[in-house]
């Protein structure tokens, strides 16, 4: 066992399981066993993408069912606004400064490159063997733990910072089921959300007897698209009666491909009489690209609104008020104690979570105590400078490290879509929420970019379309009718 992690023998975890000493769960105080898990991490799927948000030209029926039966977040955000930190947040139930995974390592935009004002932060590539992950805690309380799909928080097929050193007894990568990096098609035609999707469907069955933790953070939504040609075809017949640049035939498609697939894991749960004791959590890791969050301002990468604020649905027994909302701000830090609460297992030693459980809301007993959200970003990718943020009730403060750390100020109640910069109206406001800003920084140990980078040249353009990084030095797939380049 690896120096740090909380674990036990599988034989021991058997035997305390047949003995009745693993916590029931606290979602269903008379279930047998704990809740199955199966966590749907989608990326780069922005906040209005399914229909339960209000998308009205993509079709998710299967989504939007979970949703009527389960709790929507209608103000849930990710960690971070782009991929490996907000999934090394929802691993570890820490914020970015804790486990130092700030962006992804990309090396087309090293740090120093020349349209850099400043020096960013150096970010981490690997989520350090010595974090608990939530996989970890939940298999020394007795689960069967699998992933499937993009890792982003180390790389290779094996070793400590794999999933497999992780906490996840089965391993399934794209390249495993023969799938080329990237590719959304294998050479014979196969599509890698339905593949995954038929790797999760065999876990289930093959431990439908015991508890089961299933993370299939899908390749999908993430650009370029492979649509398939069925479906794009609908979606472009939709679009020629549509004008809005958000309705994009391509992306839809590639949303409605996962809907079908949440439609064969609710039919299979159904089928093997699982539906009562299982948690479905269906989530993103980041916003969208500007040109699908509108009307909520910016995209992946920034942290406005539309980079950070994505669609959360948890759905399973006991939902107090089944299709209801919660408007409370909720983040992916959030999801570590929440599954620790419904597994009934204890919270790791030595290891601070910074989320909350939202178990409360789910059972309907009382409203979330919270006091406010952070978010770091200490680095440059796309359209985004280095920032940071603070969500304090309904005021938000974005402090940006270029040009002398200008801050910026909305009442995302009044105004959602920050239109309004508030920063010179209301000094006092602004100057507190900087001071709690500040302080949180210090406490964590948040790393600051303050240098000015020596190789800056002002004439110098930011990289463009599939170079802007930030997607896990991932390229284009194999190509197909309906691509579509973006910013990683």
């Amino acid at each position: 066992m690896r120096k740090g992690k909380n674990s036990m023998t599988r034989e021991l975890l058997l035997a305390f399981a047949l003995v009745g000493l693993i916590g029931n769960s606290a979602f269903s105080a008379d279930a047998k066993r704990p809740p199955n898990i199966i966590l749907i991490l989608m990326d780069d799927m922005g906040w209005r993408d399914v229909g339960f948000m209000g998308n009205r030209f993509v079709e998710t029926p299967n989504i939007d069912r979970l949703a009527k039966k389960g709790l929507i977040f209608s103000q849930a955000y990710a960690s971070a606004p782009n991929c490996a930190p907000t999934r090394a947040c929802l691993m570890s139930g820490q914020y970015t400064p804790r486990h130092g995974i700030y962006t992804v390592v990309d090396p087309r935009q090293p740090v120093g490159s020349h349209w850099h004002k400043l020096t960013a932060a150096d970010s981490k590539s690997d989520l350090a063997t010595e974090v608990v992950t939530i996989a970890e805690s939940l298999q020394s309380g007795g689960y069967a733990t699998a992933f499937f799909g993009m890792w982003n928080l180390g790389r290779g097929r094996s070793g400590p910072v794999t999933p497999g050193g992780q906490g996840f007894q089965t391993v399934v990568f794209p390249e495993n089921i023969g799938f080329a990096k990237d590719a959304y098609f294998d050479k014979s035609g196969n599509y890698l959300s339905d593949r995954l999707t038929d790797e999760v469907l065999k876990f289930v069955e093959t431990n439908q007897d015991r508890p089961f933790f299933a993370y299939l953070p899908d390749h999908a939504v993430h650009a370029p698209f492979e649509p398939k040609e069925d479906l794009l075809k609908k979606y472009e017949r939709k679009a020629s009666a549509n004008k809005d640049r958000r309705d994009d035939p391509a992306y839809a498609a590639t949303i409605e491909a996962v809907d079908q697939n949440v439609g064969r894991i609710v039919e299979t749960l159904a089928r093997l009489k699982l539906t009562d004791n299982t948690v479905v959590i269906f989530t993103s890791d980041n916003g969208g690209t500007d040109q699908y969050t509108s009307p909520l301002r910016g995209g992946k990468g920034q942290l406005y609104e539309g980079g950070i604020r994505i669609p959360l649905v948890i759905s399973g027994p006991d939902i107090k008020k089944p299709g209801g909302q919660c408007n409370a701000p909720v983040s992916s830090i959030d999801i570590y104690p929440t599954l620790l609460e419904l597994a009934g297992t204890a919270a790791p030693k030595d290891q601070i979570l910074d989320g909350i459980s939202l178990v409360p809301a789910l059972r309907g007993e009382s409203d979330l105590q919270r006091q406010r959200l952070f978010w770091h970003f200490p680095c440059y990718v796309g359209k985004a400078t280095p920032s940071s943020a603070i969500r304090e009730g309904d005021f938000k403060l974005i402090e940006f490290y270029e040009d002398g750390g200008r801050r910026e100020l909305y009442n995302l109640k009044n105004d959602p879509n920050e239109e309004r910069d508030l920063a010179k109206t209301q000094p006092e406001k602004t100057a507190a929420l900087y001071r709690t800003l500040r302080s949180w920084q210090t406490e964590t140990g948040a790393a600051i970019p303050k240098e000015a980078n020596p190789n800056y040249d002002p004439k110098a353009e930011r990289p463009r379309g599939g170079q802007q990084g930030g997607g896990g030095n991932r390229g284009g797939g194999q190509g197909g009718k309906g691509k579509k380049e973006r910013g990683e």
